[in-house]
């Protein structure tokens, strides 16, 4: 109640349009009732030791209203609604340009074998104080602002600061420390507040991010804390001021099984959209060995094999070596009808995994298309197309679901884009049907954006095209959808033959690139084609289409954390 009087008052005292995290940010439908299971979505994660909680309501304390994210400033908040027994490990802080929308942990001491009771949290023996607002003229509200950081016993680290907005240190009682074998080292993340440059002529020697576990990934033990990490400008943040967790026992039990994974794939499967002008399709991958895709052995090039529907006689294991790939049928008629999909019946393939300790489930699904089309060209005023520039066949695009294992909400959702991709927020997420996602497919190249329109990859008005928009071909990813491998369940989930398949699901392509290039350069005005030219020259491989791409399993996000 008394957030949402504070926004009220900010509302009304403004008498202008409100900043976005003056609205709190709820997915568009309730969170679904899970089937039951051990730990998934009960509220808290045992770490071995250390009870753990997410806290979603807050208080505020002060913000600043410029610097950070679009000029909008930045506001934090202390941790309310605590449940008893539980203690506060830091305070909040996000871009004032995004709905109000975050976590933070609180923690309690629970007893554990090789551990004595309640030695996991300690009281802090003193407090740093790290920044001061009143000496920066800074638009702000709520008085000024200090950051203190608290000074630990021996034996044990802080994971959070207090943020107050008085000059007299913080009560002991306030905070908890947390046991270093609890803890883990962090890394910069997103931006929150700050500028590497003078806010109105007067310097802001203050720069705040988000932070993350430096070691992520199936294998890593460390813990998100939903806290932030200070810097000077001007100096690297120290990492070494704050911490994240650890789940010191890599204990599994609040990931979801089988029939609640069903759940969440059912509530939060994305809703691809596909651009007016496509041509090439999903499909699923049974459907491409069924219509006549061919297994090529090097050495053997003239005597390509069949594959059987399911893939069984794909060799397996090995490394991605060169020995084998597949292709598209060598019949004209065939290749063509291949190159176009069956999106109809084309299948999502999902893979499921703990992250962060297994605090998180990311669930990512693995969309197949056997072609992927030619690139096009934006140079200035121009839009060219970039002929055989970017074709090749077996096209692997994913998105990735990240969910909250306390209480099995929808934090987050990584879209691919070519080597890289974005870690978008639910906030900042489109939706429909209830709680699913929305994706747009970019023409040809397939990539994942969250809003249709131009994204162009280059600089200076001259790049490849990424156009996305909502055309009428759609691809509900929750309708065929194919749990493929959560390892996490052991035998519970049968891995697919042609999953293991570890060599290119297309080959080199064999076409006179700079002749391709030529032909593009050729219709360009003179005054465009040295520009031109620098442009090809930063082009990565991939964007030519030199030879078709590995599967699911061979790339870094399978065990390791997305590329963001």
């Amino acid at each position: 109640m008394g957030l949402f009087l504070s926004l009220l008052a900010n509302i009304f005292q403004k008498g202008n349009k409100p900043l976005p995290i003056e609205s709190i940010f709820k997915l568009p439908s309730p969170i679904p009732k899970f089937p039951p299971g051990d730990g998934f979505a009960t509220g808290t994660i045992d770490l071995g030791g250390l009870q753990v909680c997410q806290i979603t309501s807050f208080d505020k304390i002060w913000s600043a209203l410029e610097g950070g994210p679009d000029n909008k400033g930045a506001t934090f908040y202390e941790p309310s609604s605590i449940p008893d027994g539980f203690s506060m490990l830091g305070c909040y802080s996000q871009p004032n340009n995004r709905s109000l929308f975050g976590w933070i942990l609180a923690a309690k001491a629970v007893s554990n074998e090789s551990i004595s009771s309640h030695t996991s949290l300690a009281k802090p023996t003193d407090y740093s104080l790290i920044w001061i607002s009143e000496s920066e003229k800074l638009k702000q509200e709520g008085g000024n602002c200090y950051i203190w950081l608290p000074v630990p016993p021996e034996g044990y680290k802080p994971v959070g600061y207090v943020v107050t907005n008085s000059p007299k240190k913080p009560s002991l009682e306030k905070i908890r420390c947390v046991k270093s074998e609890f803890t883990d080292e962090i890394e910069v993340d997103r931006w929150i507040l700050g500028l590497d440059k003078k806010v109105n002529n007067n310097n802001n020697n203050l720069n705040v991010y988000e932070t993350r576990p430096k070691d992520r990934g199936v294998n890593a033990l460390s813990v998100s804390t939903g806290s932030f990490v200070v810097q000077n400008v001007g100096a690297p943040a120290d990492m070494s001021q704050v911490c994240c967790l650890k789940n010191i026992n890599n204990n599994l039990m609040a990931m979801p099984n089988l029939s609640q994974v069903e759940a969440l794939i059912q509530a939060y499967s994305p809703i691809i959209y596909f651009h007016p002008d496509e041509e090439y399709f999903p499909s699923s991958v049974n459907w491409f060995f069924q219509n006549g895709a061919l297994l090529y052995e090097k050495g053997k090039e003239s005597e390509p094999r069949t594959i059987q529907t399911d893939g069984s006689n794909l060799p397996q294991g090995g490394s991605n070596d060169d020995s084998y790939w597949l292709d598209l049928p060598i019949d004209g008629s065939s290749k063509e009808r291949v190159k176009k999909g069956d999106l109809a019946h084309s299948c999502a393939y999902f893979h499921i995994k703990h992250m962060f300790g297994a605090t998180f489930t990311d669930i990512s699904l693995w969309v197949f298309y056997p072609f992927n089309g030619p690139a096009r060209a934006k140079v200035k005023f121009f839009n060219v197309k970039l002929g055989k520039i970017g074709e090749h066949v077996g096209d692997w695009e994913h998105l990735t679901l990240r969910i909250s294992n306390y209480n099995g909400e929808l934090k987050s959702v990584y879209f691919s884009e070519h080597s890289g991709g974005q870690l978008i927020d639910a906030p900042d997420i489109e939706f429909e049907n209830g709680n699913k996602p929305v994706a747009y497919a970019s023409l040809h190249g397939h990539a994942f954006y969250s809003k249709p329109g131009l994204v162009l990859q280059g600089s200076g008005g001259i790049g490849i095209r990424n156009d996305a928009s909502k055309g009428e071909m759609v691809m509900d990813t929750g309708v065929r959808a194919v749990v493929v491998a959560a390892e996490y369940l052991g035998q519970t989930v049968d891995e697919p033959v042609w999953l293991k398949y570890s060599r290119k699901w297309g080959p080199k392509i064999s076409y006179d690139i700079t002749n391709e290039i030529k032909k593009v350069r050729n219709v360009l005005p003179m005054v465009l084609r040295g520009a031109f030219d620098k442009f090809v020259k930063r082009l990565p491989n991939e964007v030519f289409g030199e030879e078709g791409p590995t599967g699911p399993k061979m790339k870094y996000n399978w065990s390791g954390d997305e590329k963001y």
